[in-house]
C-alpha cells in the first residue's frame, strides 16, 4: 500500500533515471559519483514510499517492471525541471569552472582526448571534465536525464531538446593489411568496397551505420564478413591479421598506423566523412558557455590537422 504522503526526493528520483538508462548498478553509481550500497538504498526507499516495484535485480542486468516503464518518463521530467530550477538559480555561474560531465562515443574518445584534455587545461584551468565513453544512444539518454552535461558525438541527431554545435568535418579512409594491392591508393572509387570483406562495429556504433550508408550511396553491397568488432581498436587488428578492411575516421589514422602493419587507401572526391560536434540541453540555459567550449575544443582538434572546421 502505497504511503499518500510520502514526497519522492530529487536523489531518488535521479537514481531511479540513472539505473534505468545504464541497467546497471555499478555503472549507474559511477555516473551519480555514489557507491552502489547508496544507490541500492536510494532506489529501495523509492520503491518504499510509493508502494511499487520498479526494477526487476538479476545477476547481470536490471530491467524496469511495467510499473518503472511507466513511470520512468516522469521521473526524468522532474529531474530535468530540478535541473532547470537550478540553473535559473545559479544565476551568472560560470558552468566552464568546476566539474563537467562530458560524454564521447568511443570512434572519437581515443584519438581526439588527449588533444583535447591538455588544451582544455590550459586555456580553462578551473574546468574539471568528467569523461563519459558511450554509444551514442546512451549518450543521449544520458544527457536527456541530466546526468551528462555536454556530449562530442557525430552529428545530426535530430533529437527534440538537444542542441548541436557543428565543430568540423573529417574523412573516412580504408584501412587494409600492410602489402595490399590498394595500399597508399590515393583516390579510392568507394564502389571498390563491393569486393572487399568489409568488417564493422556492433550493433549501436554510429560508425557501423555510417559506413553501411558509405556502402549504400555508393551503390554496393558490401561482402559484410562474419567478424564484428565491440570497438575500432579491435576491427583494426582483424584486418591487420587479414581478416578484411574497414573504414577508420582520419583523425584515427596516426594513432592506429603507428605500428607499421596498417595501410590506408583515401577515396576520391568527394570523400565520404562525418559531422562531429557537441550536443547539450536546450533547458541547461548554459547556451553562450557551452558554444564558448564547443569553439574551443573545434580549433584544438583542427590544429591537429586530420580534420576540417566547420
Amino acid at each position: 500500500m502505497p504511503d499518500r504522503t510520502y514526497q519522492p526526493t530529487i536523489a531518488g528520483l535521479r537514481a531511479f533515471v540513472a539505473l534505468a538508462q545504464r541497467r546497471h548498478f555499478g555503472a549507474a553509481a559511477t555516473d551519480l559519483g555514489v557507491s552502489q550500497p547508496s544507490l541500492s538504498q536510494a532506489i529501495s526507499a523509492l520503491e518504499t514510499g510509493l508502494g511499487v516495484a520498479l526494477v526487476e535485480r538479476t545477476t547481470r542486468r536490471v530491467h524496469l517492471t511495467p510499473d518503472g516503464t511507466e513511470l520512468l518518463p516522469k521521473a526524468i521530467a522532474a529531474v530535468e525541471a530540478v535541473d532547470q530550477f537550478t540553473a535559473a538559480a545559479a544565476g551568472t555561474g560560470d558552468p566552464l569552472s568546476g566539474s563537467i560531465r562530458f560524454g564521447v562515443i568511443p570512434t572519437v574518445a581515443p584519438y581526439v582526448l588527449p588533444a583535447v584534455l591538455r588544451g582544455l587545461a590550459d586555456e580553462l584551468p578551473d574546468l574539471r571534465p568528467r569523461v563519459v565513453e558511450e554509444q551514442t544512444a546512451r549518450l543521449v539518454e544520458q544527457l536527456r536525464g541530466g546526468t551528462l552535461d555536454v556530449a562530442l558525438l557525430a552529428l545530426p541527431l535530430d533529437v527534440p531538446g538537444i542542441v548541436e554545435v557543428p565543430l568540423y568535418q573529417e574523412d573516412f579512409v580504408l584501412a587494409l593489411p600492410a602489402g595490399h594491392t590498394l595500399a597508399g591508393k590515393k583516390r579510392l572509387d568507394p564502389s571498390a568496397l563491393a569486393d572487399l570483406p568489409l568488417l564493422l562495429l556492433d550493433d549501436g556504433h554510429c560508425l557501423r551505420d555510417q559506413a553501411l550508408e558509405v556502402c549504400a550511396l555508393a551503390g554496393v553491397r558490401p561482402d559484410l564478413g562474419q567478424t564484428r568488432a565491440a570497438s575500432l581498436t579491435t576491427a583494426v587488428h582483424c584486418v591487420v591479421g587479414g581478416l578484411g578492411v574497414t573504414l577508420i575516421p582520419q583523425t584515427a589514422v596516426a594513432s592506429e598506423t603507428a605500428s607499421g602493419d596498417l595501410a590506408i587507401a583515401t577515396f576520391a572526391p568527394p570523400r565520404p566523412g562525418r559531422r562531429i560536434g557537441l550536443v547539450f540541453r536546450n533547458s541547461a540555459r548554459h547556451d553562450e558557455a557551452y558554444r564558448k567550449l564547443a569553439q574551443i575544443i573545434g580549433r584544438l582538434v583542427s590544429a591537429t590537422g586530420a580534420v576540417r572546421p566547420i
